[in-house]
């Protein structure tokens, strides 16, 4: 991602997208905007984007439905999402959020200093994520270019069950003999 990703504002309330753009101006990151879930969806589509604060419900395509394209989808499906929402917590709601991998469920309004924290750190994360999946890219792509033989297969995790290669107990003759 390059270093000026947007984080993209959806709302259907302006009111909403210029408290938002206030509380998160002062990361000095580009801000975008929408106002319905398909304008969210088409900028998504069009790349770019960081992090994205979604309201939850607004008319047409609600927050979830986003969500919900946006993991089908390779070039969108790791963008960190907080979704917005005016009503006091709704368990179904924070449920459904959570398991279509939402970063955050905020009620607003929100607490400006709370809200930059949390966007700065799924920015800051997000962008990594993309820097090492660059750098494995380039990797892979230099030892295919080398000719490398094929990768050997991946050791057992060290918590992982290996059975010995010797029968149990042969190791005790080379301690000093047999002890029979």
């Amino acid at each position: 991602m390059p270093p000026t990703a947007r984080i993209l504002l959806v709302d259907d309330h302006e009111d909403t997208l210029y408290a938002l753009e206030s509380a998160l101006a002062p990361l000095g990151q580009p801000l975008g905007r929408a106002t319905s879930g398909d304008e969210a969806l088409k900028q998504l589509l069009r790349g770019n984007v960081g992090v994205l604060l979604l309201d939850a419900h607004m008319p047409g395509t609600g927050g979830l439905d986003v969500v919900r394209w946006m993991r089908r989808l390779e070039q969108t499906r790791h963008i960190p999402v907080v979704l917005l929402t005016g009503f006091a917590r709704d368990h179904r709601l924070g449920a459904a959020a959570y398991r279509l991998g939402v970063a955050d469920l905020v009620t607003t309004p929100v607490d400006p200093w709370a809200l930059r924290t949390k966007v700065r750190h799924l920015y800051d994360t997000h962008q990594r994520r993309l820097a090492l999946e660059a750098e494995l890219r380039s990797l892979r792509a230099r030892l295919d270019a080398a000719g490398a033989p094929a990768a050997r297969p991946a050791p057992p995790p060290p918590h992982a069950h290996v059975p010995p290669t010797q029968p149990p107990g042969a190791h005790t003759a080379e301690l000093g003999g047999d002890r029979t």
